[in-house]
């Protein structure tokens, strides 16, 4: 702080008039009340005669002072007005005799002056008067009261020396410089730091006569509960803003310990029942004594720095019924209280224990407030607030406070009860969702693949993405990617529906754009069962079926964005293909694409998340799809996790399903076709070339089953469906023998009556088989029958 410097030390009190007079009535002596009375100055009067001061002749009233009474003489001011003052002379004897001649203690002539002075002295805001080098002249009733000390015992000292506050002084300073009012606004600790106080000072220059500045008057109005005020509405202005900005329960128990330290407490823990953390419906009402609370949320601006460490979530607790939490959650009500008890001392030194956070808090006087978060009639926690009652904040919580609290922790349990609704609803929803995606596919051999599902992180909850891998058959398997429009349990609900229709067309073994077709036609209905509007529901899907053995793919889409292919030369491309409509829309076809993968190539199938997860459109986010492709990787799941790095930001605002299949390809060695007219001769011919390729592969023990199911598909494609007919042997994991011919007839298993000659055929094949079944193709059906190999070795 920087110190002003002193003037001359006085010695005659400036607030009194006083002049001495020799014996031959001439001035030599004038105080400085005398000038603040007259205007004259000691060098303007002394060695003049007094005389020369009164306005009129003064041998009358000279003569009464001389015998020791008062006497009203009318002097002149020094700016030429006219003064009735009472005075009273007093003889001095000695060496130099004369008088010392003072004004009356009172002055009924002047009674102007003595109102004036009483309103100064009585005036209910502390008011001041400073000279020029900032040192107390005068100071009233209301200031004496602030100080906490007399005027006596400040007047004449140097300001500094009674109040350390450089702000107050700069401001003091500043209107000696410039001469011109000045405001200053502060919130400062009374000289005894016992009581705080915000104030609204006004300064302003003092002038004499002349308009010399000859000190500094202030008048204080104490604003302090005008700005506890303000400090309240400015924390619930802030709080609409700062609590429940994610939907996270510890995050906003985090935010609102965070608004109100230290503002209104120095330390604030919150503590959330043990059931709401645990995802379980909170009680209603008062909550009993058995209760256990979790900490969520500690601020603290006691201690040293690094006070905060170690202050996580805890394990659940109980607190003794006498504790202020527990007193809070029973009376639904606020609690105060004082450290100072046993019950509290108790209780505190034992929550210190488990939560090195509240250490700081013991050897304080503190002044507790516990709050109970209720919201819609539920209790959720307790939020504890605590003041440390310290020199310069003597005031424990109060009526405003709690109101305070109150409402800040009821905004707060509204956003706590919205966080945890929130959670529970994504979690049933998430947990709902990844029940319905594809855990284990096992049994199909024509892809190797690897899959990403990724929840969005935003409010917008899970959605409805969903990705499939279907073993068909003839070694055939079908790659599937949907997304439902829309979020939430509603969303993973009807994405569950269409995964399970998809399921069920797909076992009927339909082309893709036909199989889409039924699925259109599905979701049309199921939005005109729960609404009666068949836009309710929207979703779109693609569809691909990829061959082994022909190593062909067939795709076709639903409104959904188009797959993308890695060569096995390293280049990548997207399918040029029609997206049709979405699902739900109906009357509109959708039309089937072709192509060719050799070996090894990449298919890569997506739902729109991905390539919109950057807030690109959606040729840019293919560009970086297909980039993070043509990068190298290990493996199939080193490469879901470079598009996903490379494709979507932090928080995804969007579902992503990701799947990324690896064709294989059985070589002719592992396939045996023949072509046979129709003619019932060729069946013996069907049987033998079965036998030998069987005899080739080392399957001499399936030969008998596998001769038998031959001899009757093949004898009912001539019987009931006509040239061309095709007989085919699959060697993979399993043995599959699959008989074409023209008809479009599906045959269905029925049971033969005694006398009749057929119809036993197909019941034998489902006998000696594991699995069988039909499906059409271009020129008519395919029988399928599926037997297990035994193991090798």
């Amino acid at each position: 702080m920087v110190t002003a410097p002193r003037g001359p030390e006085r010695t005659d009190p400036a607030g009194d008039a006083l002049a001495v007079v020799d014996a031959d009535g001439t001035l030599t002596g004038w105080s400085e009340g005398a000038r603040l009375l007259t205007g004259h100055t000691a060098a303007e009067v002394t060695g003049r005669p007094a005389a020369e001061l009164v306005d009129g002749d003064p041998a009358g009233a000279w003569r009464t002072l001389c015998a020791g009474g008062e006497a009203t003489v009318p002097l002149r001011h020094r700016d030429g007005r006219r003064m009735d003052i009472t005075l009273r002379a007093c003889p001095v004897r000695g060496e130099q005799p004369g008088y010392v001649v003072t004004t009356a203690a009172k002055n009924p002539a002047e009674p102007e002056g003595v109102l004036m002075g009483a309103a100064f002295q009585q005036a209910s805001m502390p008011m001041y008067v400073f000279d020029t080098e900032q040192r107390y002249l005068r100071l009233n009733d209301a200031a004496c009261r602030v100080m906490e000390r007399s005027e006596a015992e400040v007047r004449h000292r140097y300001y500094p020396d009674t109040v350390d506050d450089a702000g107050f002084l700069r401001h003091l300073r500043m209107v000696v410089e410039s001469g011109r009012p000045v405001r200053y606004e502060s919130r400062t600790t009374a000289p005894s730091g016992r009581s705080a106080h915000a104030w609204i000072i006004e300064m302003w220059p003092v002038r004499d006569s002349s308009g010399e500045l000859i000190g500094t008057a202030l008048a204080a109005l104490d604003s302090s509960e005008q700005y506890l005020a303000r400090q309240r509405l400015a924390i619930l202005n802030e709080s609409a803003d700062a609590l429940g900005t994610r939907l996270d329960v510890s995050h906003t128990a985090e935010e609102l310990a965070t608004l109100v330290v230290p503002r209104l407490a120095d330390c604030a823990t919150v503590d959330l029942l043990d059931s709401v953390l645990q995802g379980e419906e909170p009680p209603m009402g008062a909550v009993g004594g058995d209760a256990k609370l979790c900490r969520v949320a500690h601020r603290s601006s006691l201690g040293a720095p690094g006070a905060e460490s170690g202050t996580g979530v805890g394990a659940a607790e109980s607190h003794p019924p006498t504790s202020p939490p527990m007193r809070a959650l029973a009376s639904g009500g606020v609690v105060l209280a004082r450290t100072g008890t046993p019950d509290v001392d108790e209780w505190l030194a034992r929550r210190a224990l488990h939560h090195p956070g509240l250490r700081a808090w013991l050897g304080h006087e503190l002044s507790l407030m516990a709050v109970p978060l209720v919201a819609r009639g539920t209790t959720l926690g307790v939020a504890l607030f605590a003041r440390a009652l310290t020199p310069g904040r003597t005031v424990p919580f109060g009526p405003d406070d709690v109101s305070l609290a109150h409402e800040l922790t009821s905004r707060a349990a509204v956003c706590v009860d919205n966080a945890r609704r929130y959670t529970r609803e994504r979690t049933t929803a998430l947990a709902l969702q990844r029940s319905l995606l594809p855990q284990d596919i096992s049994g199909q051999v024509a892809v190797e693949f690897a899959s990403r599902y990724l929840p969005a992180l935003s409010q917008a909850g899970v959605g409805g993405d969903w990705f499939d891998v279907i073993p068909l058959s003839g070694t055939r398997v079908a790659l599937v990617v949907g997304d439902v429009v829309g979020h939430g349990i509603h969303a993973s609900v009807t994405m569950g529906r269409l995964r399970t229709a998809v399921w069920t067309l797909a076992d009927v073994d339909l082309p893709p754009d036909e199989l889409l077709t039924h699925l259109d036609d599905l979701v049309g209905h199921l939005a005109t069962d729960e609404s009666g509007s068949a836009a309710e529901i929207a979703a779109t899907c693609l569809y691909a079926v990829y061959d082994p053995v022909a190593r062909r793919c067939t795709i076709a889409s639903a409104g959904h964005p188009p797959p993308v292919v890695r060569l096995p030369d390293g280049s990548v491309r997207t399918v040029e293909m029609s997206a049709g409509p979405m699902l739900g829309v109906g009357g509109l076809p959708f039309e089937a694409t072709e192509i060719q993968l050799p070996e090894g190539s990449l298919l890569v199938l997506y739902t729109d998340g991905l390539i919109e997860g950057r807030e690109l459109d959606v040729d840019s986010g293919l560009r970086a799809l297909c980039a993070a492709l043509a990068a190298p990787a290990e493996s199939l799941d080193a490469l879901c996790d470079t598009v996903l790095r490379s494709c979507l930001p932090d928080r995804p605002s969007d579902d992503v399903a990701l799947l990324v299949a690896r064709t294989e390809a059985l070589h002719e060695e592992r396939v045996a076709v023949w072509d046979m007219p129709a003619d019932p001769a060729m069946v013996a011919t069907a049987r033998q070339h079965t036998i030998e390729q069987l005899a080739r592969w080392g399957l001499e023990e399936v030969s008998f089953v596998t001769e038998l199911v031959v001899s009757e598909l093949v004898t009912n494609a001539i019987r009931y469906g006509g040239a061309p007919i095709q007989l085919r042997l699959i060697r993979d994991n399993s043995l599959i023998c699959e008989v074409s011919d023209a008809s479009s007839t599906t045959p269905h298993l029925r049971r033969a009556r005694t006398y009749d000659e057929g119809g036993r055929g197909l019941l034998l094949v489902a006998q000696l088989t594991d699995r069988w079944g039909t499906r059409p193709n271009r020129n008519g059906k395919t029988i399928w029958a599926e037997q297990s190999l035994p193991p090798e070795g």
